[in-house]
């Protein structure tokens, strides 16, 4: 109701709605509480430059092939000699250097789509469980547990993200890679990108080779789409909650939480923006 509404203006709480089928609907955004002009003009110029925009575009993408590539090869030390893996790893790294010479942002979303489908392509040889078959990634609506999976794990990292931007001075309507258009935000499915194969894809493989989610229990269909039903919803909310929970040795700052990691990102961006140190992403 409209105090409990107030309550979190007050508190800087924000509340995302998701609908029966888990899909994001929408968010309650409290009014700005780190309001800096000169950040919002910084982040109009590099979106209204052309090359600088393309840098950024390029950086969240680069960051997200090589998250990728890092997990495959952490899979094929595992399990020993694939050739499946083998070959999905050499494409994904020719597309990397591809990534090198786009000329503008419409082909990095090609490249990047083709190297998503070569990614999920590998998927067969990541899981260990024969009721969970990936044939491709299907979004509108997910036809498949795996596809229900990816997209209700996205959706929660993208809120994620939202609420590590909220707490910084960037504004998340203004992206790079993703069109500023008139979607609400922008900013944080360009992030997301970097964090997918990292937080989301590692907890949708940890749920199905442990049996923590199954097939007959945890989903339910109607004609044409495959939603998780809520003890499955559940169940992938408390472990996404405990992988960004859980801490690792950072290079350079220490024991650092998955969930201070999207904070540190937001920061990394604000430099860049400000010309104080060119954005890198992190790569595990």
């Amino acid at each position: 109701n409209k105090r409990i509404l107030e309550f979190f203006n007050q508190k800087g709480v924000l509340l995302h709605f998701f609908n029966r089928y888990g899909f994001y609907s929408g968010s309650f955004y409290p009014r700005e509480r780190l309001n800096n002009g000169l950040i919002l003009l910084k982040q109009a110029e590099h979106y209204l430059d052309y090359p600088k925009r393309l840098y950024l575009a390029k950086k969240f993408t680069e960051g997200g092939f090589k998250n990728i590539i890092k997990l495959l090869k952490e899979y094929l030390r595992k399990q020993g000699n694939s050739d499946g893996l083998k070959n999905s790893l050499e494409l994904i790294k020719l597309n990397l250097e591809k990534l090198d010479n786009a000329q503008n942002v419409e082909e990095i979303m090609q490249i990047e789509a083709k190297t998503r489908k070569e990614y999920y392509s590998s998927w067969n040889f990541l899981i260990n469980n024969k009721s969970f078959y990936f044939e491709k990634r299907e979004k509108r609506p997910p036809s498949n547990p795996i596809n229900a999976l990816i997209s209700f794990g996205n959706s929660l990292l993208y809120v994620a993200i939202l609420s590590q931007i909220y707490r910084t001075y960037l504004d998340p309507r203004i992206g790079y890679l993703h069109e500023t258009n008139r979607r609400s935000f922008s900013l944080n499915l360009d992030l997301a990108e970097v964090f997918k194969p990292i937080i989301v894809d590692r907890v949708i493989f940890s749920l199905i080779n442990k049996g923590l989610i199954k097939e007959n229990q945890h989903f339910e269909e109607e004609i044409g789409k495959t939603y998780l039903n809520r003890m499955g919803r559940k169940i992938f909310v408390k472990h996404f909650e405990e992988k960004l929970a859980t801490t690792f040795k950072h290079k350079r700052l220490g024991k650092v939480s998955y969930k201070r990691l999207l904070r540190l990102e937001c920061y990394k961006l604000y430099k860049h923006l400000l010309g104080e140190e060119s954005y890198k992403p992190f790569v595990a």
